[in-house]
C-alpha cells in the first residue's frame, strides 16, 4: 500500500509542476523560416511571471532584408498592452539565443521583432517570430 501512496504522490507532484510552467511555441515564420523556439512561464514566490526565451537557427539581423541591427523580445498581456522583456543575440553554429526576464503580469503572446535600434519603446519592425496563433 505504501509504494502506490508514495507513486501517487510523485506522480502528482509532477502533474501539478508542469501545469505551473506552461510552454508556448513560436509559430514557423515568413521573415526567418529556419528559426525554431520555444517560451517557458513560470510564476515565482512573488507572484511575477519569469519569461524564458530559447531560440535556434536565428540568423544574424544584419542578414535581414532589409538588414535590421538587433532582435527584441516583446510580450502582450491580457490587457493588450505590449512590453518590451529585453535583447535576443544570436551566437554559435546553431545560432542560438536565450534570455529571461521578469514580467508583472502573464504573457499571453510573446514574439521576437528585428529593429534599427535597441532603445525602441514599441516595436516597430518587422516580426521575426510569435507565439500568436
Amino acid at each position: 500500500m505504501k509504494p502506490l501512496r508514495t507513486l501517487t504522490v510523485t506522480l502528482m507532484a509532477v502533474v501539478s509542476l508542469q501545469a505551473c510552467t506552461p510552454k508556448m511555441a513560436f509559430l514557423n515564420s515568413t521573415v526567418a523560416p529556419a528559426v525554431s523556439g520555444n517560451v517557458r512561464v513560470k510564476k515565482d514566490k512573488n507572484s511575477n511571471y519569469i519569461v524564458n526565451v530559447d531560440v535556434a537557427n536565428l540568423a544574424p539581423a544584419k542578414n535581414l532584408d532589409p538588414p535590421k541591427n538587433t532582435y527584441l523580445v516583446w510580450m502582450e498581456s491580457s490587457d493588450r498592452s505590449v512590453r518590451k522583456l529585453g535583447q535576443l543575440s544570436p551566437a554559435g553554429r546553431a545560432l542560438e539565443a536565450k534570455m529571461t526576464a521578469t514580467a508583472v503580469s502573464k504573457p499571453d503572446v510573446v514574439f521576437v521583432s528585428a529593429e534599427d535600434n535597441a532603445d525602441v519603446e514599441y516595436p516597430a519592425g518587422p516580426t521575426v517570430i510569435t507565439t500568436r496563433k
